[in-house]
């Protein structure tokens, strides 16, 4: 079984390679052209990447404060049951 899908994965790694490289072979523009776009496409990759790094951080961080008032108000609720119970 392990044979099996070590085999697979050599020809499924091969058959990637050997497309890329067709790929690259047939493109309609230079190797200079290409580098340049995918050079552009990874940049904008990143940014876009970082940006949505940044949008999840800050929803963290307001869940986060959310949370510390939530259980700030549960707390001063507790004290006042408990010092309704106590009389």
């Amino acid at each position: 079984m392990a044979r099996e899908t070590s085999n697979d994965a050599i020809w499924f790694l091969s058959g990637l390679a050997i497309g890329a490289t067709v790929g690259l072979l047939f493109a309609p523009q230079s190797g200079e052209e290409t580098r340049s776009q995918i050079k552009t496409a990874a940049r904008s990759s990143g940014d876009r990447l970082r940006d949505q790094g940044d949008d999840l951080f800050t929803r963290g961080r307001d869940l986060f404060e959310r949370g510390k008032e939530l259980a700030d108000e549960a707390s001063v609720i507790f004290e006042r049951g408990r010092n309704l119970a106590d009389g």
